[in-house]
């Protein structure tokens, strides 16, 4: 069991959501994350210090699980995977990546956890018939939020998500709450304002609030 499945099987975590534009920011702010307590950091691919910094935080913050987020291509998918990624999640699913997926889990080549994004039922239905059941839920509150997650319980009652797009300080709790969410995906923790003061103690003290909240 990787060290996110134990993650994900003890609690539910709240997932940092990042973007880095100055690689010299990945380290402290991934340190400073770690000692507030929240381990599970989505770097996203938005910016061309995506990789870098996934690569610098897996190995300098050994209590940080990293993963790439925006995993649009097959190609980012293993340019995620040589970085170090632990998880990797995408806004939606191709058959590029289901094929990538699929390729890479039969050569045994990574043993992370793969959350594609799905907006529709329709779009649900595909991403299991192609054998995944832990799905992002994107982007959650513009397309229904808690009500949509509570209506897709009843005929995927073996499908989980972990829900972002819109999920803030005010309601990262009500998502939590539900039975078929795994985890939640959040952006407020470090925002851009944080990075660019480098403002690690104000990023420590959000951490150690969600903690407390949960």
């Amino acid at each position: 069991m990787t060290k996110l499945n134990t993650w994900l099987s003890q609690t539910k975590p709240l997932i940092a959501v990042i973007v880095i534009n100055d690689i010299k920011h990945a380290v402290p702010m991934a340190k400073a994350l770690v000692a507030g307590g929240i381990h599970l950091l989505e770097v996203t691919l938005r910016t061309p210090a995506g990789l870098a910094a996934i690569k610098q935080i897996s190995q300098h913050v050994p209590g940080a699980i990293v993963g790439a987020g925006t995993i649009c291509t097959a190609q980012d998918y293993q340019n995620a995977i040589d970085a170090g990624s632990q998880f990797i999640v995408s806004p939606g699913l191709t058959p590029a990546l289901i094929e990538k997926a699929q390729q890479v889990k039969a050569a045994k080549q990574w043993d992370g956890i793969f959350l594609p994004g799905v907006a529709t039922a329709s779009e649900l239905m595909i991403a299991v018939d192609a054998g995944f059941t832990q799905l992002k839920c994107f982007p959650a509150s513009a397309i229904g939020g808690e009500k949509l997650l509570k209506a897709w319980s009843g005929p995927f009652p073996d499908v989980e998500f972990c829900p972002t797009g819109g999920i803030s300080l005010d309601n990262y709790q009500d998502y939590l709450a539900l039975p078929n969410v795994i985890c939640a995906g959040g952006s407020w923790l470090v925002n851009s304002e944080l990075l660019d003061n480098e403002d690690w103690a104000e990023i420590t003290q959000r951490a150690l609030a969600i903690n407390k909240a949960v």
